[in-house]
């Protein structure tokens, strides 16, 4: 499947984003409530929240806030991970922080899981650990 070029998500996006959200087998939300309508909501209408699609859909999507760096969510469906909806995403979203003036960004994921590896693989540096018990990541840009 051919991916499409990325866009902004709207808000007739979010069942689907949903869907992709809770279509990964790793960072299960398990507790629906540390995700608020009223952040979702400020992504997509402040920050840099674009989506992946192909023929089929929406397969992956990213939240960014464009005033501190932090990436707050990259998530790509299981059934689409490995063709290159991912790397889109992150590279998109760097990209516009950069032209909005950052140095670097960061972000916060599980450790040793799929995720940290593919973020260390494109050249994230490990900061540390959160009070969550996550690897902190950071890549300067």
């Amino acid at each position: 499947m051919t991916p499409r070029p990325l866009r902004a998500a709207t808000p007739a996006d979010l069942p689907r984003i949903y869907e992709v959200r809770h279509g990964t087998a790793e960072n299960r939300l398990t507790n629906p409530g540390l995700v608020t309508d009223a952040e979702v909501a400020w992504y997509m209408n402040h920050a840099i929240f674009l989506v992946s699609e192909d023929e089929v859909g929406i397969q992956g999507f990213t939240c960014v806030n464009h005033q501190t760096g932090y990436v707050w969510a990259l998530f790509v469906i299981d059934a689409a991970q490995g063709r290159g909806h991912g790397t889109r995403l992150l590279d998109a979203a760097m990209a516009r922080l950069r032209e909005a003036g950052h140095r670097q960004a960061f972000l916060s994921t599980g450790a040793g899981t799929r995720a940290e590896a593919f973020y260390r693989a494109r050249g994230w540096q490990p900061m540390g650990v959160n009070l969550q018990g996550e690897v902190v990541l950071r890549l300067r840009l």
